[in-house]
């Protein structure tokens, strides 16, 4: 409440106070006849009076107090004033409240008798504090008019209270206090207050000289034509059309941009090597900035959601989500779990890991050894004992299960239903997708990448290599890939590929993101010990060990073994696998005679097999062989193919690798007349999970991505200003992904176009065998809304 609103406050309670007082007058008027004791009562009410008198003084003193910062000098003159006031108030109060004073009043007191009461004491007073207070204060901030001598206030007949000068003259002073105040002392010390620095800071921010916008040229036709193409090169590259090729194209349209690049290089001192990411880095600041200057905002199209999810518990949510579980010992099942579990460690962020749940009936026909579960809680704890039994931690993450059915044809799962709807949406943060192209093939549902903020899909199986063996696999083969690349594309926002074996995607790179159990490197720190004691470490030859499909490298091997017999005479190689084609494998060895010993399958951590000293593996089909990371952390030699799967063990000196057949036997020799080296501290860390993790959170930007509050790629400009790439410019690809992830939900919704592509029947929902185990409600008949 300011100075003024609480003068009105003090006046109006005054006037109340003494209207109070004259109605009692009127009381004692009317009521002549009444007895001694109500006289009396009425002395009392007047004492009364006075106290209060005394406290609307000390009000008005409280209220005098200036509520700004004012220059001391006259703060302090007017509250001397104040403060010297207050005494005579109390002397006041203390003469007019003495017993003398009740019976005076009472022996003057009488029907139709006027009062009078003389305030000249307090009017003198007042006025010599005033004439003081001038004395003192010569520059004018209080003025007092002059007072009229022998002014009383009384209360006439009527109950008027009448002109009182020391009141009067006090609001006179408070009035003319509060406006010299604030309009000069208040503002004038405030000058330079950083409030008003602020206030100014703030006028400056609402308005801005628009020179950046000046500054910026409008796009010309060559920069135009470079982001078209660049912004194709999906679409182009569906047509046949190399991204080299695009990149070249871009590269002649900003020949201008390139010279301007190599001058700025030379002239910070740097060499003039301009690169394509240099040139789009560029291209991408020139269209941000001009649609910056234009005030234009991309808010999305017809296609994109940009509603992510946020998170509101300050930790980042990791789904992983894979076609493969326990006990069925493959890839797709090892790996993601052990990422799970590393992931976790860091303890950054949250993880769950979603795997396929198979009925009884398909659990027979994939898990080993007769190896069934009844519940999901069963499975889950399989999974945990495994794995805890490898790492030596307790991992802390989150196991959940999807329904999925088992193709005997693919020899994979497949999922029934809409993986995505499992996971919820509180923890739809971040995806990483094991097989994105296998889980995608059949989805109907969600689109991944409207679901969740960052979707990563790592690429473990080279299909095609698979599908070019079988019948009329070369038109298979074609269709797959296409198949794919939509897939993809349409559900992805970054592919990593364990090696170049694999089919070259859309977004993708290449990075081995995969470890070994902590087992094996241990094992191999024990040979290295036994080696230094001087103790033979390796008793055996050499054994290869695989799942016994032709696909897996038994065709190479039993073709090199026939091809060179005679070369490798007195040769023994103990083979262990099992799977389906495991009899026809064994038959064709017996039938051309080979020294091949075939033994079932076991976990290559089993101890029979510490004791071999070389790993034979030809298979050219593998992405990244797991088996060949196993053998080379065991201090084993390895002899496989030089083949692009191979490429990350090539820097590994235990690691020989053949291009021919004869080069195959020269290395085979080589293996078995020597001693493999043992690894060093680099090498052994080069192949553990907890490089493998690292490497994997910086190729997938999860760094990026778990360290940013914002989503969208950020531009920064040469005057160090940040654009938001994803809000300032639309993205063509952005929007043909989306319309190939339409066309993708209506195709799979169709059952007869599912089955015409080899999906299983009835796995667009998941049944009622799935509800009974998973607990889940019954799906709905048809999704009538699409969630984008």
């Amino acid at each position: 409440m300011d100075k003024q609103s609480q003068t009105t406050v003090g006046t109006a309670s005054n006037s109340s106070a003494f209207s109070f007082i004259s109605k009692g007058w009127r009381e004692v008027r009317d009521s002549a006849d009444a007895d001694l004791q109500l006289m009396k009562d009425r002395a009392n009410s007047f004492k009364n009076l006075a106290a209060s008198f005394d406290r609307e003084i000390e009000n008005l003193i409280h209220s005098a107090a200036p509520t700004f910062a004012v220059p001391a000098i006259r703060q302090s003159s007017e509250i001397d004033f104040m403060k010297k006031l207050q005494p005579k108030i109390s002397e006041f109060r203390r003469v007019y409240s003495a017993p003398e004073i009740s019976r005076k009043v009472m022996e003057k007191w009488g029907p139709r008798a006027k009062i009078g009461i003389d305030l000249s004491r307090i009017r003198n007073a007042i006025v010599a504090e005033v004439r003081e207070t001038e004395m003192e204060d010569m520059d004018g901030i209080i003025e007092y008019s002059k007072v009229s001598k022998g002014r009383r206030a009384r209360f006439t007949e009527d109950g008027q209270f009448g002109d009182w000068e020391p009141i009067r003259a006090i609001k006179t002073r408070l009035r003319e206090f509060e406006k010299k105040s604030s309009t000069v002392e208040i503002f004038g010390g405030l000058k330079n207050n950083e409030f008003l620095e602020k206030f100014k800071s703030s006028l400056k921010a609402i308005y801005k000289e628009p020179d950046e916008s000046k500054d910026v040229p409008p796009l010309d036709v060559p920069e135009l034509l470079a982001y078209l193409v660049r912004q194709s090169g999906p679409l182009l590259d569906q047509l046949g059309v190399r991204k080299d090729l695009c990149d070249k194209i871009v590269e002649s349209l900003c020949s201008k941009r390139k010279n301007e690049l190599v001058l700025r290089s030379l002239a910070d001192g740097e060499p003039p090597i301009v690169d394509n990411d240099k040139i789009n880095d560029e291209l991408d600041l020139r269209i941000a900035s001009v649609l910056q200057s234009t005030g234009h905002c991309y808010e999305g199209g017809l296609w994109t959601d940009l509603t992510k999810q946020d998170v509101s518990d300050g930790k980042r949510h990791v789904a992983i989500v894979t076609t493969a579980s326990l006990p069925w010992m493959t890839g797709t099942a090892v790996n993601p779990l052990f990422r799970a579990a590393y992931l976790a460690k860091s303890a950054k962020q949250k993880v769950t890991l979603l795997v396929p749940w198979l009925c009884r009936s398909d659990q027979e026909l994939v898990y080993p050894n007769n190896l069934t579960f009844s519940s999901p809680e069963e499975q889950e704890n399989y999974i945990r004992n495994w794995l805890e039994e490898r790492i030596g931690f307790k991992a802390d993450f989150k196991i959940s299960f999807y329904p999925g059915k088992f193709s005997k044809e693919r020899r994979s799962i497949i999922p029934a239903g809409d993986t995505s709807q499992f996971i919820s949406s509180k923890d739809a943060d971040i995806a990483i997708l094991e097989e994105p192209e296998h889980l995608n093939w059949y989805h109907h549902g969600k689109r991944w990448t409207d679901k969740f903020n960052h979707v990563v899909g790592i690429v473990h199986t080279n299909y095609l290599e698979y599908i070019k063996r079988e019948k009329n696999g070369a038109l298979q083969a074609f269709l797959v890939k296409h198949i794919n690349n939509w897939v993809t594309r349409a559900y992805c926002h970054k592919v990593l590929r364990l090696s170049a074996a694999t089919q070259d995607l859309p977004k993708s790179v290449i990075c081995n993101v995969h470890g070994v159990n902590p087992k094996f490197l241990k094992i191999g720190e024990k040979v290295a010990e036994e080696k230094e004691l001087g103790q033979q470490a390796f008793s055996k030859g050499a054994y290869f060990l695989g799942k016994m499909v032709w696909a897996k490298g038994y065709k190479e091997l039993i073709d090199l073994l026939a091809k060179h017999k005679n070369d490798l005479d007195g040769f023994k190689l103990d083979v262990y696998g099992n799977g389906e084609d495991a009899h026809e494998v064994q038959s064709t060895a017996k039938s051309l005679d080979l020294n091949l010993n075939f033994l079932k399958g076991r976990d290559h951590a089993d101890d029979s097999l510490h004791g071999y000293k070389v790993f034979i593996n030809p298979s050219v089909s593998d992405v990244l062989c797991t088996a060949t990371a196993e053998a080379l952390a065991m201090g084993k030699f390895v002899v496989c193919a030089d083949h692009p799967s191979n490429e990350f063990f090539r820097s590994f000196p235990n690691c020989l690798t053949y291009k021919t057949s004869e080069d195959f036997v020269a290395k085979v020799r080589e293996a078995m007349a020597n001693e493999p080296q043992p690894l060093t501290p680099e090498q052994r860390y080069t192949l553990s999970w907890e490089a493998a993790t690292q490497r994997f959170i910086e190729y997938s930007e999860l760094d990026r991505v778990l360290n940013s509050e914002h989503n969208g790629t950020k531009l920064r400009l040469s005057n160090g200003k940040v654009i938001a790439k994803s809000v300032s410019m639309p993205s063509l690809s952005e929007m043909a992904d989306g319309g190939i992830a339409f066309a993708h939900y209506c195709l799979t919704g169709n059952e007869f176009l599912r089955l015409c592509t080899g999906a299983i029947p009835n796995t667009r929902d998941y049944d009622e065998q799935h509800c009974k185990d998973l607990r889940l409600l019954p799906p709905q008949v048809e999704n009538p809304i699409y969630g984008w």
